[in-house]
């Protein structure tokens, strides 16, 4: 007979304590809630926009070329963009900056979804000095209402005589529209500036609105010998270490209850040590027998939506975070490994699992359980990894990419 599955999804937004529930006969999640986004894009871009040849998310600080001075704006425009970097989702990340006479008068990042985008707040920094100006934004602005007024207005009526866009919004209520209505306005716009670079400033944004599911990415730890191991590095939990970044920049984390033995207490929540940052929702995959059970009052004083499935695997996972407006969500291959086997066969099988982090540990051992990555590696179709990199966090080697299925 097939154990019952469960997941349980906490609020790290807004409430300190947290539980595992217990599943009976139906699984269930909880979670908190946030704004949908519309899907099903259909629009063109200066170069092709394709999630999987993407760049891994990085910045390039800004140095001045000859003859560069587009390219050189765009990139200090997408390191004030980072600054919003955990706070801003399901909205992307936007830097902006205003030059006039060859000085940046302007500049501005959008801070969190719900707030003024980077445009007006670069154009209020300006001030009168936006007239016959130069805009250079790193995302294509907005020409609808939402929360915010449209920016291509705020532009117009500053009066800036140019503006340079990094990439074309694929939010396709967006979608060129904001730059037919600058240029119909008698604005100069140019499309394409350090395109790339923008677009790895926003994978996850970008991937939710072209493919209609989160950017899924697959984390886990190995020995200098190959095995798995359920452990991280030393200091990469702290303030700068890889993954203390990570949990700041990802919309969820899917963990397994094992990693929480008896309780979901605050101290073994992983958490972001980046100052001030968000921290990610947590959905924790268990077993019947792994629960401790709680009632129903019991997770309504905490602030906890419970939400019943039918099963649980990664469609309905994904599907929810989607609904939700969630952009990105992590699998951290943390406690009893495993339990991800399921979740991990699906994410291969389906094509899900778009990038993966590997963190190598200055360890040697030998393997001690079932590897839920053989699915990965006995691979009978073809797996391309894309833009690889590495680099060094704490003791550790973490290693990024993509994997593109054949």
């Amino acid at each position: 007979m097939q154990a019952a599955l469960g997941l349980s999804v906490s609020f790290p937004y807004c409430n300190s304590r947290f539980s595992i529930n217990a599943s009976h006969s139906l699984p269930s999640f909880m979670f908190s809630s946030s704004s949908t986004i519309p899907l099903n894009l259909t629009c063109g871009f200066s170069k092709p926009l394709t999630y999987r040849n993407w760049k891994m998310s990085y910045v390039v600080c800004a140095q001045k070329k000859n003859n560069d001075d587009d390219g050189f704006y765009m990139r200090k425009s997408v390191e004030l963009a980072r600054k919003g970097l955990g706070y801003t989702s399901p909205n992307p990340l936007v830097g902006c900056v205003i030059v006039k006479d060859a000085q940046v008068v302007g500049q501005g990042f959008h801070p969190k979804a719900g707030q003024p985008h980077a445009e007006v707040f670069a154009l209020r920094d300006a001030g009168d000095l936006a007239e016959n100006a130069t805009a250079y934004v790193t995302l294509e602005p907005c020409n609808h209402f939402g929360r915010t007024p449209p920016c291509t207005e705020a532009l117009i009526k500053a009066r800036v005589k140019k503006v340079v866009v990094g990439m074309v919004d694929p939010n396709p209520i967006v979608a060129s529209k904001g730059v037919d209505r600058l240029r119909n306005a008698g604005i100069e716009v140019v499309v394409g500036i350090e395109e790339e670079l923008c677009k790895s400033l926003n994978e996850a944004y970008i991937h939710h609105m072209l493919v209609g599911k989160p950017l899924l990415t697959l984390r886990y730890s190995l020995s200098v010998n190959g095995n798995l191991l359920d452990s991280l590095g030393n200091g990469v939990t702290e303030s700068g270490g890889y993954y203390s970044r990570l949990l700041q920049e990802y919309d969820a984390i899917i963990l397994c209850s094992s990693l929480f033995r008896e309780s979901l207490s605050v101290d073994s929540v992983p958490l972001s040590q980046e100052p001030g940052a968000n921290q990610p929702i947590r959905i924790i995959v268990h077993k019947d027998s792994d629960c401790r059970e709680t009632t129903a009052s019991e997770e309504a004083q905490q602030g906890i939506e419970t939400v019943s499935l039918d099963e649980i695997n990664l469609d309905a996972i994904l599907d929810y975070c989607n609904r939700q407006g969630l952009c990105s969500v992590l699998l951290d291959m943390r406690g009893n490994c495993s339990e991800y086997e399921e979740l991990v066969k699906e994410g291969i099988e389906k094509k899900y699992i778009n990038k993966f982090v590997t963190e190598i540990l200055p360890v040697w051992n030998g393997c001690t359980q079932n590897d839920p990555l053989l699915q990965l590696k006995n691979l009978d179709q073809g797996v391309k990894v894309e833009n690889l990199r590495s680099m060094a966090s704490a003791q550790s080697v973490v290693v990024e990419g993509y994997l593109n299925f054949k």
